[in-house]
């Protein structure tokens, strides 16, 4: 599970780098950091043992 949301992680931010290096694709670069902190958030939430 935890190369699964690492693999996640780094295909987002390999969208927000790509949408910010080319011109016109801004809404990609948004789309990417989005699905980062929210990839991020959920592995978190879910890596967590139960107390």
């Amino acid at each position: 599970m935890v190369y699964f949301i690492l693999a996640l992680l780094a295909i987002w931010l390999v969208l927000a780098i790509v949408g910010v290096l080319i011109e016109g694709l801004f809404w990609l670069a948004l789309l990417g950091g989005v699905l980062f902190v929210a990839t991020a958030v959920w592995g978190r939430w879910h890596g967590r043992p139960d107390i």
